[in-house]
């Protein structure tokens, strides 16, 4: 699916949808108009519900947004804004749900044609939100990494490599969309959204006030408790994301391997260090006459091709042992079931204390020894013995987080072990020995290991989750409040 495809559809439904409303009332006061309403109504609602089902998606994209925000405008002339955004990152699962029942809720005043005035202005300054959204996320493509947004004089070519933020989030995980064709998907829904400003007065309505603000108040109502269920209480029912159940990771991700190996540089991007001019020739021309480029032109992008299969998270599927070991064999290559725990964060907080230490100060003496010339023998001595202060840090874990471990998964893993199936952790964000810690404290055993915390969210929503694989399969994951026991599993799922 791509998003040419899904507004055409869009389209057509609209259009349907407008056909049938003028057989019904047999009369319009602009079918043009209508048709808009009916676009962009479903429109909303579809790119809503993608959203809806995995409120959580949407709150990590977030905070990869704030972040970006904060980078940006600390030490600029903004730097009073930037405080705000570490605060909103704390409330971005909130602020999330907010979004997108909004967005839903506006797709349905749309449609019913509530309150035309209000409607067209809500409608004009989100799709002006986007825009400045996407837009800004958009030109960081011509920002180098090490620049801020800001310093325009250091802006140079488009590079798909430099934007902070690489999706837009705008569609979940059921369409990845760059952040330019985002922007300017919604420089076009700017066009309606003028149009309905100008032209409120045209907008259909359905039903009376009062059958409205009731439906409108149930939506906001269940719709707050659809996306509170799909990370709450449970994993996102419809999984838009490529580690979804059923799922042969390691047939996806050699595939994947493959496809990138495939990629070819076609073109690279040189710039005159004498007159900075920048200049664009095919890769093979650029090899077979290096020695004319070399020293007097510098390398600044390389354009390569497409590969035949767009690369996911499974791609960068990978996990460590505390050793730096690859583990992710133990997923990928393993015939036997295998459960692992995804903990993308860790809850604790550290409280730091000071600890007073002996600190022993060594000497060494070289001395002669008897009766060989030139030869020495090296003694080691105590020189001085000394207190020292020194700082300790002492992890104190959450215990509704421990809690758990102990009362949902360990008892998951006392009855998997009489069929002699393994569990690990897998977890992002700490060091050996928190990780032994963590250890200690569950009781669990198991190996822990480390991942990077992106791909540990892609697989799991659920903090911590469970995911059962088995032949490289990731053949289910349950959230930790809707676990079933080990009996259940292993009827549904090691037959």
């Amino acid at each position: 699916m791509t998003i040419i495809n899904l507004v055409l559809i869009i389209a057509v439904v609209a259009a349907v949808v407008t056909g049938l409303h003028y057989a019904v009332k047999h009369k319009m006061n602009s079918v043009f108009i209508s048709f808009l309403q009916y676009f962009t109504g479903i429109l909303f609602l579809f790119s809503g519900w993608v959203k809806a089902v995995d409120p959580l998606g949407t709150a990590f994209k977030l905070q990869d947004y704030f972040a970006e925000f904060y980078t940006t405008c600390e030490g600029t002339f903004l730097n009073f804004l930037a405080p705000i955004f570490p605060l909103l990152s704390q409330y971005a699962t909130s602020f999330a749900i907010f979004m997108i029942v909004f967005e839903i809720v506006l797709g349905v005043m749309l449609i019913l044609g509530d309150r035309p005035k209000l409607t067209a202005w809500l409608f004009f300054l989100l799709v002006v939100f986007f825009t400045v959204l996407t837009g800004f996320t958009y030109l960081t493509g011509y920002v180098p990494s090490d620049q801020n947004f800001f310093n325009f004089s250091a802006w140079g070519p488009y590079k798909l490599s430099n934007m902070r933020v690489t999706d837009c989030g705008c569609f979940g995980d059921f369409i990845k969309l760059e952040p330019k064709i985002s922007f300017f998907k919604d420089l076009f829904l700017l066009i309606p959204a003028f149009y309905f400003l100008f032209n409120a007065r045209l907008m259909h309505q359905w039903l009376n006030q009062s059958r409205r603000n009731v439906i409108l108040f149930s939506s906001t109502i269940l719709l707050i408790f659809y996306c509170v269920y799909n990370f709450y209480w449970n994993e996102p029912h419809v999984d838009f994301r490529p580690f979804k159940n059923g799922t042969n990771v390691a047939q996806v991700k050699a595939k994947e391997i493959e496809s990138n190996n495939s990629v070819q540089i076609l073109e690279v991007v040189l710039k005159d260090k004498e007159s900075g001019a920048i200049q664009t020739i095919p890769f093979a021309e650029y090899m077979s006459n290096f020695k004319k480029y070399e020293g007097k032109f510098e390398v600044i992008d390389q354009i390569k091709s497409l590969p035949p299969i767009p690369t996911t998270k499974i791609f960068d599927f990978e996990v460590k042992n505390y050793d730096e070991d690859d583990m992710t064999g133990t997923y990928l290559n393993n015939p036997d079931p295998h459960f692992m725990i995804v903990v993308y964060k860790p809850k604790f907080h550290s409280e730091l204390t000071y600890a007073v230490v002996q600190d022993t100060i060594y000497q060494i003496d070289t001395i002669p020894v008897v009766g060989i010339k030139d030869s020495f023998d090296i003694k080691t001595s105590i020189k001085d013995v000394a207190e020292k202060t020194v700082e300790k840090y002492i992890i104190h874990w959450d215990q509704d987080f421990l809690d758990v471990f102990t009362q949902e998964i360990q008892p998951l893993q006392v009855a998997a072990a009489k069929d002699n199936i393994k569990f690990s952790v897998v977890t992002s964000g700490l060091d050996k020995e928190k990780a032994e810690d963590l250890k200690a404290k569950t009781g669990l055993n198991a190996d822990f290991y480390t991942a990077d915390e992106k791909t540990l969210k892609t697989i799991m929503r659920s903090n911590p989750g469970i995911v059962l694989w088995k032949g490289g399969v990731l053949l289910h994951k349950w959230h930790y409040k809707k676990l079933p026991s080990y009996a259940e599993i292993k009827a549904e799922y090691l037959k």
